[in-house]
C-alpha cells in the first residue's frame, strides 16, 4: 500500500495546477494513465475567457455565461469563478505561460485579446491557437521541478475505495483508489485522505469527437460507482467545427476563426447562420451546431465550410499558425480556401456534481475540471470558460480539503486497506471483442444520442448498453486487467449515464434537444438533472 497525503487523478490544467498548490502542504500522487501532457489541455485552441480589459465587466461575463448556460447555471458559482479569474489568470502567467499581446502605439503592448461565439466583448487570452499547449508544458515542467510531487505515468484508476465498501459503519468516505500498473501489470492501492478527480470529459464516447483517445469518462464511471451524485450528463457539447477529412477526423477548427471574421457557408459560398439566429456565426455553441446539422440534412451535404480567405493572408497565418499548417498537409490553404467541417463531440458540460470548492457527496473526493458539474456551464458551456473553471476551481479545492479534512483527520493516515485480489482471471483471449464493444458504443451513441434525440432513439440506445455492460462485466470479472478492459467499461457506464439523464429530461434546453419536447419547460425543468446509483 502506497501512503500519499494527496492523490490526484490526471494531468491537464486543473490536475496539475490543484498539485502544484498541494506539494506545499504535503505528499502528491500526479497520475495519469497515459503520458503526462496526454490530456484534453493540450488540444484546446480558443484560449481562456477572463475578463482584463477597461472595456469588459465582470457583470458582462456573467451575463454572457448565463445566456450561454440556458437558464441551469448557478448565478453565485458563475460570479465566483469569474471574479476569481484575474488572480488565477496572474498566477499562470508567473509560472511561465505567455499569452499572445499587441504592440501600442505609445510603444506599450497589452493582451491581445480575441472574440468567440457568446462572448459580447473580447476576453480570450490565448497563445496563438495553441493555448492549451502552451498552459500543459508550463504546468508541467513546474511539477517537475516541485518537491513532494511524484508523476506516474501509464497509471490508470480502476476504482474508488471507500468505507462504505470497506464495510465501516462510519460516515462513507473516500479513502484511497486501486489503480492498474501498465509496466507490471499489476493493481496498486493507494491509499490517501485526499482524492482530486481531474480526469477530464467523455468525447471519446462518440464516433467523431475532437476529444484524444483518453477521454473515456473514467472519473465520472469510476464516482458513480462509488455512489456520488453525477448530474447534467444529457448536456454534451458538440463543437460546430470539426475539419471533415478522412486523414484527420478528430482536428478542431477553434472557435476563434469565427471569432476574427470566419464565415459559415454551405457548398455554394452562401452563408446561412443568419437565418437561425441574430449573432450569425458568433451565436452560442448548441445554436450553431444544430443550424449546421440542420443544413447538412436539408442539402444532403456532408459537410459545411468555415471560410477566413477574405482575411489577409500574413493575419491568418500569424494568428492560426497550427490550423493553417495541420490543413495546408492535407492540401487545403485556408487563407485562399474554405474549411469543410463538421460538428463533433467536444465537452461534457454535466459530471460529478460539486460546488465551487470541487467537494462532492463523498466526503474526501473532490472533482476538479471537465469531469466536474460545478453550475457553471448550466445546458452549455460558453466557450473559453473551462480552462478558467479549471484553475479556479483547483484554486478553491486545495484551500477548502486543508480546512475540511486536516492531517490529524479521520479515519488515521495509516489506515490499512484491502490489496487488490485478482483470483482465477486469465489474459485476455480475444481483444477483437473489446474493440468491437467499443466501435459498437460509439456508433450507436452517434445514430441515436447526438446533436437531435427522440425517446424511441434514447430507448433503443439504453437497451443495448444495458445488454452490453452485462457483457463488459463478464471481461472485466474473468480477465486480468488491461487499460482497454477498464476503458470500455467506462465508456458504456458514461455513455448509459448520458442516455439515463436525456431519458429524464422531458423538454429542450440548450445542448439537449429533442424533437418529442421542442420547447423549454421553466416550469418543472429549470433544474439540475441529479442522478445516484441506489
Amino acid at each position: 500500500m502506497k501512503n500519499y497525503d494527496f492523490v490526484v487523478l490526471g494531468t491537464g490544467i486543473a490536475g496539475l495546477s490543484f498539485a502544484l498548490k498541494a506539494a506545499r502542504h504535503g505528499s502528491v500522487a500526479l497520475i495519469t494513465k497515459r503520458l503526462r501532457d496526454d490530456a484534453n489541455t493540450s488540444y484546446a485552441q480558443g484560449g481562456v475567457a477572463c475578463v482584463t480589459s477597461g472595456e469588459d465587466s465582470f457583470d458582462l461575463h456573467v451575463r454572457d455565461t448565463l445566456t450561454a448556460g440556458a437558464g441551469l447555471c448557478n448565478e453565485a458559482v458563475v460570479r465566483t469563478i469569474v471574479t476569481e479569474g484575474p488572480a488565477r489568470i496572474q498566477e499562470l502567467m508567473q509560472l511561465g505561460v505567455h499569452f499572445d499581446e499587441r504592440d501600442l502605439k505609445s510603444g506599450e503592448s497589452e493582451l491581445d485579446l480575441g472574440r468567440e461565439g457568446g462572448h459580447s466583448k473580447r476576453r480570450i487570452l490565448h497563445a496563438r491557437d495553441a493555448t492549451g499547449r502552451e498552459i500543459e508544458q508550463s504546468l508541467i515542467q513546474a511539477a517537475q521541478a516541485a518537491p513532494n510531487i511524484e508523476l506516474l505515468e501509464n497509471h490508470m484508476a480502476v476504482d474508488l475505495i471507500t468505507t462504505g465498501k470497506l464495510g465501516f459503519a462510519s460516515e462513507d468516505r473516500c479513502v484511497g483508489v486501486y489503480v492498474l500498473n501498465e509496466s507490471t501489470g499489476a493493481v496498486e492501492t493507494f491509499r490517501t485522505d485526499r482524492l482530486i478527480l481531474a480526469t477530464g470529459g467523455c468525447g471519446k464516447v462518440y464516433l467523431y469527437t475532437t476529444n484524444p483517445n483518453v477521454a473515456t469518462g473514467d472519473g465520472v464511471a469510476m464516482a458513480w460507482r462509488a455512489g456520488v451524485t453525477i448530474a447534467n450528463m444529457e448536456f454534451i457539447q458538440f463543437h460546430p467545427t470539426c475539419l471533415f477529412h478522412p486523414a484527420r477526423p478528430s482536428f478542431l477548427i477553434s472557435e476563434a476563426v469565427r471569432g476574427e471574421g470566419g464565415r459559415l457557408v454551405d457548398e455554394k459560398g452562401r452563408e446561412f447562420m443568419g437565418k437561425y439566429h441574430p449573432l450569425g456565426a458568433l451565436a452560442p455553441r448548441d445554436i450553431v451546431a444544430r443550424a449546421i446539422d440542420a443544413e447538412m440534412k436539408r442539402t444532403g451535404a456532408p459537410c459545411v465550410y468555415l471560410d477566413i480567405s477574405h482575411k489577409p493572408a500574413e493575419f491568418v497565418r500569424d494568428r492560426f499558425p497550427m490550423i493553417h499548417e495541420s490543413c495546408l498537409e492535407l492540401g487545403i490553404d485556408i487563407t485562399r480556401q474554405p474549411i469543410p467541417v463538421v460538428p463533433a463531440a467536444h465537452y461534457q458540460c454535466g459530471g460529478v456534481l460539486t460546488d465551487a470548492n470541487g467537494a462532492t457527496s463523498l466526503r474526501g473526493l473532490y472533482a476538479i475540471g471537465e469531469v466536474a458539474c460545478t453550475g457553471l456551464h448550466g445546458a452549455n458551456r460558453l466557450a473559453s470558460n473551462s480552462l478558467l473553471e479549471a484553475v479556479v476551481v483547483a484554486h478553491r479545492a486545495i484551500e477548502h480539503v486543508l480546512v475540511d479534512i486536516p492531517f490529524n483527520g479521520h479515519p488515521p493516515h495509516e489506515l490499512a486497506l484491502p490489496e487488490w485480489v485478482s483470483g482465477d482471471a486469465h489474459d485476455v483471449d480475444e481483444m477483437v471483442v473489446i474493440y468491437h464493444n467499443w466501435d459498437e458504443i460509439r456508433r450507436l451513441m452517434w445514430d441515436y444520442v447526438a446533436i437531435v434525440r427522440t425517446d424511441k432513439r434514447l430507448q433503443r440506445a439504453s437497451t443495448r448498453l444495458r445488454n452490453l455492460l452485462r457483457e463488459i462485466q463478464e471481461f472485466y470479472w474473468n480477465f486480468k486487467l488491461t487499460t482497454e478492459i477498464l476503458e470500455l467499461r467506462n465508456l458504456a457506464t458514461t455513455a448509459a449515464l448520458i442516455v439515463d439523464c436525456a431519458l429524464l429530461r422531458k423538454e429542450s434546453r440548450g445542448l439537449h434537444y429533442t424533437l418529442d419536447y421542442p420547447e423549454t419547460d421553466d416550469r418543472h425543468w429549470a433544474r439540475n438533472t441529479e442522478i445516484h446509483w441506489l
